[in-house]
């Protein structure tokens, strides 16, 4: 007789042989004990798992010619000794039809056993289609045979084995029962190949079974084939083949985990230099890199899962949720353990992703080698790396974020003095008692964020903007912070009462102590802003005398800067336009654009110039205040004549424009220069 590979010699004749998969042979038993048949079937699922065998197992038992509780067939299972199942066993049966559904995939087949499908079987109970690798059939196909799956006749039964149900049809799946098949646990698979070896007369070890299910990967047809190679190639001791660990190994061109435990060992320790003589080693030893990365990558999971299953040394050969998750040996589970202990979760973490993408990227790298090197070398460099959570915890409280690392981590108390702010301005401050200070709590990188939001949202009020310097209510702004700065108020204006005396600090970007007390001192930074902006308005101020200039003074000044400036000149002339009056002591400078236009116009550098320029002229005293809307009262006929260079004056002075006033006898309203200067 010819030599019969392993797989098909010892292929599980019964629903109790079947290996992994108790939760369909137990329903399929129920449903036979109770004659619940269906008419179809879907058995998905790994490869290798048996879904094909199942198939056929139940084919026997419904076509089997004695019937359930009897001396020959007491239990549900097939009698495997009637006409019936020897020829279903055996392949031949004629009420039994197994179709390759990857050949015989078009609509014409499937018309063809659509119409066969009408006759009753030629002696058994049922006729009964396998179909193997349905998800092939095409959607025409499936269409064709819909009907018959819905209303089929009595005596037919069709069962479909497929790797990939979600390509079948959800009307096709919704008529048929469905049996999702589980991957064969190692422990399942190890106990087949430890029987089947005593069964063939084969000496194997545990740490050889253990690679050969390893080998398997969830599928016990996998493992048996490398088995069946494996005692092919294995010496003969006294008429017995013998399966050794290394010699299995040398046969699928693994390596040992050992190998990978000493590299995670060189790269804990930080050696380079040893990692990249282990790789070389393995690559002259005839290993190809994506090999080696694929294998590293197993082990490096393994790794991790070990960590996080809380797995040492010790705990590493009992049985529970570890030997759920790590489908490996006793040894490889301890020798995972070991090199657990090394690492933090969230480095093994990153290492398993760096060798992810190594092994991604070695499928369409020319230069291998120097790929798989290259990410060895940066998991040695992640080891070296500061996580920015563990800076994050080391810096004090109160602040450190504008310091460098080994300044804020020492704990050292800076002595208050000018530095820049984050925010490229300088800060309004007090010295502030380091007690307080320390007792604040943790640094929080989201506080920072957290308040220049809230500052930048909250109104400044209009009566405060001479008051309080650019750098604070206008965080935005970069202003080259000065030598030394102090609350500036305007020329008429009193100092504020009970100030207390300021100095520089520090601009840090935590959250300081509010200002509670006049008299108590405290930090006053960009961020805190909105809180000395309330205080500066709630303190009493008076103003002395009416201001400086009239109102054309305070516009020519106003104009005159913002014409200065390039990118505002635009703002300049509609100053120029606008009406200026002082009323209730305010400057309201009325304009005729509306609030949008407005907006863009008076943005916030031109609102900045304008005002520098209207306090330098003499209105620091004054409230300013930009109208939108239409001018009530125009200027007189009459105007003042037009700054010279502007783009007014040279519209006056073009021959066009003064030929179309002479013939039309028009009037120039408005100038918009469009040349950008």
């Amino acid at each position: 007789m010819a030599y019969q590979v392993l797989a098909r010699k010892y292929r599980p004749q019964r629903f109790a042989d079947v290996a992994g998969q108790g939760h369909v042979t137990v329903t399929l038993r129920n449903a036979l004990r109770q004659g619940r048949i269906a008419h179809g079937y879907i058995f998905s699922g790994h490869r290798g798992i048996g879904k094909t065998t199942i198939a056929r197992i139940l084919a026997m038992a419904l076509n089997c010619r004695n019937a359930i509780g009897t001396e020959l067939r007491p239990t549900p299972e097939p009698c495997e000794s009637c006409e019936s199942c020897t020829e279903i066993r055996a392949g031949n049966a004629v009420d039994v039809i197994e179709i390759d559904a990857a050949t015989n995939r078009g609509i014409d087949e499937i018309r063809e056993l659509r119409d066969a499908a009408r006759y009753r079987p030629a002696r058994d109970k049922y006729k009964i289609y396998i179909l193997d690798e349905a998800h092939q059939i095409t959607d025409a196909a499936f269409n064709a045979l819909l009907k018959t799956l819905e209303e089929p006749p009595d005596h037919i039964v069709f069962m479909m084995a497929t790797t990939q149900p979600e390509d079948i049809p959800q009307t096709v799946r919704s008529r048929c029962q469905h049996f999702n098949f589980h991957a064969v646990k190692m422990a399942d698979i190890l106990n087949e190949l430890r029987g089947i070896a005593e069964h063939e007369g084969v000496e194997a070890d545990d740490a050889a079974l253990s690679l050969l299910a390893e080998a398997g990967d969830g599928s016990m047809r996998d493992a048996l084939s490398v088995m069946d190679q494996a005692i092919a190639s294995a010496p003969v001791e006294a008429g017995r083949a013998v399966l050794s660990a290394a010699q299995i190994r040398e046969l699928m061109g693994a390596v040992s985990n050992a190998v990978f435990e000493r590299l995670l060992e060189a790269v804990d320790g930080g050696r380079s230099a040893e990692v990249i003589t282990l790789a070389n080693d393995l690559m002259d030893a005839g290993n190809s890199p994506a090999q080696l990365a694929r294998q590293g990558v197993r082990y490096l999971r393994n790794v991790l899962m070990a960590k996080v299953a809380g797995l040492t040394a010790e705990t590493a050969g009992a049985d529970g949720v570890a030997t759920d998750i790590l489908q490996i040996s006793p040894d490889e589970r301890r020798r995972a353990a070991r090199s657990a202990t090394l690492f933090t979760e969230e480095e093994l973490t990153r290492y398993l992703q760096v060798l992810l993408r190594t092994f991604d990227e070695l499928g369409y790298r020319q230069e291998q080698r120097f790929h798989f090197e290259l990410g060895l070398l940066k998991l040695v460099h992640l080891r070296r790396l500061l996580p920015v959570e563990e800076l994050l915890s080391a810096l004090p409280a109160g602040g450190g974020a504008g310091r460098p690392p080994t300044e804020a981590s020492s704990g050292t108390p800076r002595s208050p003095g000018i530095s820049p702010a984050r925010g490229g301005g300088a800060a309004v401050a007090a010295e502030a008692p380091r007690e307080a200070v320390a007792a604040k709590p943790a640094f929080s990188p989201f506080a920072a964020d957290s308040q220049r939001k809230r500052f930048e949202e909250a109104p400044v009020p209009e009566a405060v903007h001479e008051a309080v310097p650019e750098a604070v209510y206008r965080p935005a702004q970069s202003v080259t912070p000065a030598p030394a700065a102090v609350l500036r108020s305007s020329p008429a204006a009193k100092p504020i009462a009970a100030q207390p005396t300021a100095s520089i600090a520090e601009l840090q970007p935590s959250a300081m102590p509010s200002v509670t007390k006049p008299e108590e001192p405290r930090i006053q930074t960009a961020q805190s802003a909105p809180q000395l902006v309330a205080n500066v308005v709630t303190e009493e101020t008076s103003i002395e005398g009416p201001p400086d200039g009239t109102v054309e003074r305070l516009r020519e000044a106003a104009v005159a800067a913002l014409m200065a400036s390039a990118k505002q000149s635009s703002a300049g002339e509609a100053l120029e336009e606008s009406e200026w009056r002082i009323e209730e002591g305010a400057l309201r400078v009325q304009t005729g654009y509306s609030k949008a236009i407005l907006a863009m116009m008076m943005n916030p550098e031109a609102d900045r110039i304008a005002r520098a320029a209207i306090r330098e002229a003499g209105g620091g005293a004054l409230r300013i205040e930009w109208l939108p809307g239409v001018v009530a009262e125009r200027r007189p006929a009459a105007k003042r004549p037009s700054r010279s260079g502007s783009a007014q004056a040279k519209a006056e002075e073009h021959p066009i424009v003064k030929q179309a006033q002479e013939l039309f006898h028009a009037e120039i309203r408005k100038v918009i220069d469009l040349s950008g200067g």
